[in-house]
């Protein structure tokens, strides 16, 4: 009987972690809903997106990396705590995390600080670890349109080597997906969700 060496295709995931907060928030709770609603377990995430492959075939979870805004500690004291809480629970479960300081505008605190940088940094990690050879599938968990050059530029230069997908969350009032042509899209709903949702409040 001949032996069947099944080869396990590397997978790694990319979330980005304000867009898909902020889609959980759309898609399944309300504004008066507790903060911590939209919240996910990222290596719960990525397990879930290994056992769901478009071809059936083997998947490993090689990594998962969260790109995410941090407040500055000199001025978001209490919001700094509660992120570092966070991003240290993240690492603690295996997920790799990459910061960008937010950027304050002159009149913060009346406006609201903005995240920059984030995509950017997602963006070419996507693309440098595809050329890098680190991964069979790369899964960008995001709805940002910036982000499509660099799926563009993967599945042009590695696409004999690597392929592309992205994921989204679906619900009946949110539809919304980075859309491009045979890119596939892992669509979640409120029952994924809950699977993997996380419910730790970080500013207790």
């Amino acid at each position: 009987m001949e032996n069947h060496i099944v080869q396990l295709r590397k997978l790694v995931l990319f979330i980005d972690d304000k867009n898909m907060y902020k889609g959980a928030r759309t898609a399944f709770f309300k504004n008066s809903d507790p903060h911590y609603c939209g919240q996910i377990n990222p290596i719960k995430l990525g397990k879930l997106i290994c056992s769901r492959s478009p071809t059936n075939s083997s998947r490993l979870l090689q990594q998962v990396r969260i790109y995410t805004g941090r407040p500055d500690a000199a001025k978001q004291p209490k919001a700094y705590a509660a992120h570092i809480k966070q991003c240290n629970a993240w690492e603690k479960l295996g997920a790799k995390v990459i910061s960008r300081i937010l950027r304050y505008p002159p009149a913060w605190p009346t406006s609201k600080p903005e995240q920059k940088g984030v995509d950017v940094a997602l963006a070419i990690d996507f693309v440098a670890l595809a050329i890098d050879n680190e991964y069979d599938i790369g899964v960008i968990a995001s709805t940002d349109t910036d982000l499509k050059p660099a799926i563009e530029y993967v599945n042009k230069k590695c696409g004999t080597q690597c392929q592309a997908e992205v994921l989204a969350w679906k619900s009946s009032i949110a539809k919304t997906r980075l859309y491009m042509p045979s890119v596939w899209c892992h669509h979640l709903d409120i029952n994924d969700y809950n699977s993997l949702a996380d419910l730790t409040d970080y500013n207790a």
